[in-house]
């Protein structure tokens, strides 16, 4: 999974993207590489992992891993190329979802690029942006269907420039794609487009380290952002940048002290990737042994011959059936041959759904 990092000068994105990268350069088991300056990878937190590696005593332990992007160069204007403009909207094309940082708190020592602290107007600036890029990437592809398209020969580009000439008409209302109402033939077109206001959306209000602990209702900026959200159908989580800045650089017993000093239970970071998951429809199966024990990300309602081939794609093409067990029962039967003693694996063939903490293994023939 790939999270693009968006957000207007000195509302706190560059802040928490240090956070990110700090909390990966600490991850044991998958550590933090940069791939480029402006890219980190960090483990997806799964505490089901480690007691499934304890139960195995495996050698390895590789949890999934999820992708930020730090997006720079976001101003208003970005869509004509302001800032770093061209730059910033190639990375978001090539990311499953954007984390939009919007600042939600009070600092006259930290200026705003629009003097007043008002995250909806914010939102809506880097919205407009997103929507003026894809207009030009719209119409770029209307010239070269144009005339392939005239006097209905060729039935696949006429239908496909309808679709674009209606699609068009919604963007110039200043509506993102994402909220566009589409039949079954017209999702696979907007899906080829790969338009920047098509993408998930999490909002991350990014709030004072004063407001920390308190409730999110009594917080009229975060209550501001949470409407704009529920009108959208975009997710919001709530967190300090500051404070996970200074969590990622603490060892685990003392960040979870920290933590419980504000009544939380787990850190912004970790609360975002849940919500990323959540938001793309994401579960993880599980596969453990000796060797190593793992994490496989698939979307909700993959089958079990799709989900082996996660792995490799030999599992896929011969695959017999899965032995399934849910990770709790596992635990609760010891292992996989206690399990089997109680009749509590299953047998699952090529129309199985797999589900959220499904512990497998494949039979395969190849």
């Amino acid at each position: 999974m790939k999270l693009g990092v968006v957000g207007l000068p000195n509302v706190g994105k560059s802040t928490l993207f240090n956070a990110i990268t700090q909390a990966g350069a600490e991850a044991a088991n998958y550590p933090f590489c940069t791939i480029e300056p402006n890219v980190g990878v960090v483990a997806v937190p799964d505490e089901r992992l480690d007691k499934l590696a304890a139960l195995y005593d495996s050698k390895k332990v590789t949890p999934a891993v999820i992708e930020f992007v730090d997006i720079a160069g976001l101003v208003k204007g970005a869509s004509r190329g302001e800032g770093l403009g061209n730059k910033f909207l190639s990375h978001i094309r090539e990311c499953d979802a954007i984390v939009h940082v919007v600042r939600c708190f009070e600092d006259e020592n930290i200026t705003h690029v629009e003097s007043t602290i008002d995250p909806v107007r914010d939102i809506e600036t880097i919205n407009l942006e997103l929507i003026l890029a894809d207009i030009e990437a719209v119409s770029k592809r209307q010239d070269r269907i144009k005339n392939a398209a005239r006097g209905g020969a060729d039935k696949g580009a006429a239908a496909e420039y309808a679709f674009l000439e209606k699609l068009m008409a919604h963007l110039e209302k200043e509506l993102p794609a994402s909220a566009m109402p589409l039949t079954e033939d017209e999702k696979p077109l907007l899906a080829d487009l790969f338009l920047l206001s098509s993408k998930p959306v999490i909002y991350c209000a990014n709030i004072a380290e004063k407001d920390m602990g308190a409730e999110e209702d009594t917080l009229p900026l975060v209550v501001a952002v949470k409407n704009y959200a529920a009108k959208h159908g975009a997710g919001v989580i709530v967190v300090c940048a500051k404070t996970e800045e200074e969590l990622s650089a603490m060892d685990k017993e003392d960040a979870a002290m920290f933590l419980e000093e504000f009544g939380l239970k787990e850190s912004g970071l970790d609360r975002l990737i849940k919500a990323s998951y959540s938001l793309l429809g994401l579960i993880s199966y599980l596969t453990a042994g000796e060797k190593e024990t793992r994490a496989w990300t698939i979307p909700a309602g993959t089958k079990a011959p799709q989900a082996a081939g996660k792995i490799h794609s030999d599992f896929e093409k011969g695959f017999i059936r899965a032995e399934v067990v849910d990770y709790e029962t596992l635990l609760e039967c010891g292992g996989l041959a206690g399990a089997r003693e109680k009749g509590k694996v299953r047998s699952e063939g090529k129309d199985y759904v797999m589900k959220d903490g499904d512990v497998v293994l494949f039979r395969f023939n190849v």
